[in-house]
């Protein structure tokens, strides 16, 4: 398998576990400071704050690209495969114009910040880097939902089931 297949279908988990690793390490050694020594850093709030914010992001595109976002799906069991691929395609193109609109009002925020050069208060990094985060996931959202229309349109013209995730409850 070649780098960028490996990629496409990892990225999400290896950023995921990145940040998730980085927010507990950093929250267990803020809470041994904190009980051992009674002392804590205001960095290692931010650097699990800011975690926890990517995680989110990261995430919603990882339910974008596994089709793991809530949704209510009683009715779809009785619709007939190119109907159902229909249904999807539908709500993918909602989704990327949503998405499209997120993406665009996200970057002012991120303009903004950088314009007037706000940083962090522990960590006096600047939050550009932090409220890039809004953008990044939009972006990874729009690419995973370009590759699902494709996959059900694919799946619309040759007449096959179209791919639903899966099941958390059957």
């Amino acid at each position: 398998m070649n780098f960028l297949k490996k990629v496409d279908q990892n990225a999400e988990r290896w950023l995921l576990l990145v940040f998730y690793v980085m927010l507990v390490i950093t929250m267990a050694v803020e809470v041994l400071r904190r009980e051992i020594f009674s002392y804590s850093s205001i960095w290692g709030e931010e650097i699990v704050r800011y975690s926890f914010i990517y995680l989110a992001w990261i995430g919603a595109s990882a339910a974008v690209k596994e089709r793991a976002h809530i949704r209510i799906d009683v009715l779809l069991h009785y619709l007939g495969p190119k109907v159902k691929a229909l249904v999807y395609i539908f709500g993918d193109l909602v989704m990327f114009a949503v998405a499209l609109v997120a993406l665009y009002w996200s970057f002012e925020t991120v303009l903004v910040s950088a314009k007037f050069g706000s940083v962090t208060d522990g960590l006096r990094i600047s939050k550009v880097w932090f409220l890039a985060a809004v953008p990044l996931g939009f972006s990874l959202m729009i690419f995973r939902l370009v590759q699902s229309l494709l996959r059900d349109l694919r799946s619309l013209r040759d007449g096959t089931p179209v791919y639903e995730g899966d099941k958390l409850f059957d």
